[in-house]
């Protein structure tokens, strides 16, 4: 009975003696938390930064300009001496013949460009013809009235097409090189990578969805899908892309889906647009027209949802970032970095499942369209 006791005085002596050492490492945390803190507090309170602090109107034009296209491509710039790291683009106009020249002579809009008699400008990040003194007329709203010039420059989104291209050539000849040495050789280096989403395409999307002519539209589900991921993860990194944000780009992604839905449809198709079968002949007036609308709005979703799910998440992102410029006297220096630093890694992964499910979406429901019309109905 008494060693029984000691051993019990001797468990509560060390749970209380553990009790003791975690409550002195909690305090001293916390102590080393505030006396690091403290500091950047003290420094927010007792004197004003010396810096400048960009106001929310100078962080909103910085989003605005990283959401439209450009013809620099610019990894950073100095407000203050206005000075910019990157370098320009070619140029590429067709107006009274071809005119190929360096964005630099633009100087970021500063400069009105003379080319063989005409003149040039660079006004809101687009191409403008003007005067020697580089006026720009207006409309009663306030839009440009002065006339364009065909542009074929190559521009930032342009650069970003071309990168995701090459990238994707290089990643596919590396799996199509495996596949000539048999059927079962298993895939090196990014070909392990690409194998498993080319099989998630075939057998998740186009297969349930197409039937047995999916092999018809595997190239373009396959090109569609894996551009689209993969401009949306270069869209994440600090090159800056914004490809898939700009509603061109998906006007033109969605248009390829709409042609190939028009052009690959059978006559069933067009009959139950036309003229529905297994319904009243008066429900069959009111009807089409509701089919044509329908057909029209297919496309017009596939783009405004990629458009809208990229731009948004880049606009975030760039909000995020900001709260080091915005809360810095709420949340000291340390304190408005550590909480951007946070909130944008947390946004970043989600955007990475973004980027993937926006490839994803567009890719099965361009495959449902698809499957929609070349499907063989049962006669009615």
């Amino acid at each position: 009975m008494r060693n029984k006791i000691v051993i019990l005085r001797k468990i509560c002596h060390n749970s209380t003696l553990f009790k003791m050492v975690s409550l002195k490492k909690v305090l001293l945390l916390l102590t080393v938390i505030l006396f690091t803190a403290n500091p950047f507090r003290s420094a927010a309170e007792v004197a004003p930064s010396t810096g400048e602090v960009s106001s929310p109107e100078e962080i909103n034009a910085h989003i605005q300009h990283h959401l439209k296209d450009d013809y620099y491509f610019n990894f950073a710039t100095n407000s203050k001496t206005g000075h910019s790291y990157g370098f320009p683009l070619p140029v590429i106009l067709i107006d009274n013949g071809l005119k190929i020249f360096s964005a630099a002579e633009f100087d970021h809009g500063k400069k009105v460009v003379e080319k063989d008699g005409n003149y040039y400008k660079l006004y809101h990040s687009k191409i403008y013809k003007t005067d020697a003194a580089g006026t720009i007329t207006y409309d009663d709203h306030q839009h440009p009235t002065n006339a364009k010039p065909l542009d074929f420059s190559i521009t930032k989104n342009v650069v970003g097409l071309m990168l995701a291209a090459l990238l994707l050539f290089i990643g596919f000849m590396s799996l199509a090189k495996t596949y000539k040495n048999g059927a079962n050789a298993i895939p090196k280096g990014v070909g392990r990578v690409l194998e498993p989403l080319v099989l998630y395409v075939r057998d998740e999307m186009a297969v349930p969805n197409i039937g047995h002519r999916y092999k018809e539209f595997m190239p373009y589900l396959l090109s569609v899908f894996f551009l689209i991921f993969l401009l949306n993860i270069l869209g994440l990194t600090p090159l800056g892309f914004n490809v898939t944000g700009n509603i061109t780009v998906t006007l033109v992604l969605a248009l390829f889906t709409f042609f190939i839905t028009t052009f690959k449809a059978n006559k069933d198709y067009w009959k139950h647009i036309f003229w529905m079968p297994g319904v009243p002949v008066p429900f069959k007036f009111i009807l089409a027209p509701i089919e044509v609308l329908g057909m029209l709005t297919k496309p017009f979703s596939l783009m405004l949802r990629l458009f809208a799910n990229i731009t948004a998440g880049h606009s975030v992102v760039f909000g995020l970032i900001a709260i080091v410029y915005l809360f810095q006297q709420e949340l000291t220096v340390g304190g408005s970095i550590g909480v951007s630093m946070l909130l944008t890694l947390v946004l970043f992964f989600l955007e990475l499942l973004v980027a993937f499910l926006q490839a994803f979406i567009f890719t099965m429901l361009s495959s449902l369209f698809i499957g929609m019309a070349v499907e063989e109905h049962a006669h009615h």
